[in-house]
């Protein structure tokens, strides 16, 4: 970025600029030659020299000049220096259920789409963490591996979509891939948050035993119960032209499990029962998961003075050649 080391000298342009505009204006009207005639009838029609604008050019370009020298004065440079900055950051796996049930209805527009809404939000508030994102169902995978690059894990939520993974509920299994990603990190706090709507129903790792691994590495488990309370149309079925059938069912979360997954870790559980409240427990997530971290960045400070030099010398060379070809006058 292009900044003045000295801007104070801006000042020399209205204090040298306006009398010098003042005097040339002065002295045009001062040294205008005379001659006495009895009718002025014979010249009209007759317009203004080229020459005579000329010759405002030529004062035009010495103004010019003058302007570039006072920018030379006031050092234009760019400025590269190590700056030391107090930022939050700590890094963060979303494990996100992607099995069948998270089309259920009791969100708007489902589950699915309505928690991949709020950990977009969740992910661009979080400038300065690490963050990955982990799907599970009947299996689990990594999305996307620990990065600072908001933009890559926005785009990458939005294109997740239910159907890519074998169903099921491997919750174990989702903290066992989010604990392999995230074990390495530098960070003082590293945290899992683990949405999901259902009971852990397959996959190899116990939820319980993947808990306490995490315990073993000093990660904590945030737990998300989505569904509402009561009943919610679950998806059962496709019918011949493509079209998911739904069916009202008892919304059944396994609350005991995620609640000893957030204790064992020194977490904390969250039952989301609307959209709305999930977006609450996100927010009170985001203010938990803050550590403070020195984050130092390099300036380089460099000056720019040599385009103003070329252009300052230009604009007098040209202003010279003017004087002495075109508007030259014999004494």
């Amino acid at each position: 970025m292009m900044n003045l080391a000295h801007p104070g000298w801006l000042w020399l342009l209205p204090v040298l600029m306006i009398p010098l505009i003042a005097w040339y204006i002065y002295s045009q009207d001062k040294n205008e030659p005379e001659m006495n005639v009895s009718s002025t009838r014979a010249f009209d029609g007759m317009g203004t020299s080229w020459k005579v604008w000329l010759k405002h050019l030529s004062f035009a370009l010495k103004l010019a000049a003058l302007a570039c020298l006072i920018v030379i004065l006031c050092r234009p440079q760019t400025k590269d220096s190590w700056s030391t900055s107090d930022v939050e950051g700590t890094d963060i796996v979303i494990a996100m259920d992607v099995s069948t049930s998270m089309l259920a209805k009791d969100f708007s527009p489902n589950r699915f789409e309505s928690a991949k809404k709020v950990a977009t939000q969740f992910v661009s508030g979080r400038d300065h963490d690490n963050i990955g994102l982990v799907l599970f169902a009947g299996e689990s995978f990594t999305q996307v591996p620990m990065t600072m690059d908001n933009a890559t894990l926005v785009n990458a939520i939005g294109m997740t979509e239910i159907g890519a993974l074998e169903d099921g509920t491997a919750i174990g299994d989702g903290i066992a891939t989010a604990i392999n990603r995230i074990r390495d990190g530098k960070a003082k706090s590293k945290s899992i948050i683990l949405l999901t709507d259902g009971s852990n129903n397959t996959g190899v790792v116990a939820p319980n035993t993947a808990a306490d691994i995490a315990r073993k590495y000093g990660i904590k488990i945030y737990t998300i119960g989505v569904g509402s309370n009561g009943t919610a149309e679950y998806p059962v079925a496709i019918d011949y032209a493509g079209n998911i059938q739904y069916q009202r069912m008892p919304v059944v979360i396994d609350e005991a499990t995620l609640k000893n997954i957030a204790s064992r870790t020194g977490g904390k559980y969250f039952r989301a029962t609307s959209g709305s409240v999930l977006r609450s427990i996100f927010k009170e997530i985001d203010q938990l998961e803050k550590t403070h971290m020195d984050v130092q960045r390099f300036t380089h400070t460099e000056d720019h003075y040599e385009p103003w030099a070329l252009l300052l010398l230009g604009l007098l060379l040209l202003s010279l050649l003017l004087d002495y070809t075109l508007l030259r006058h014999i004494p």
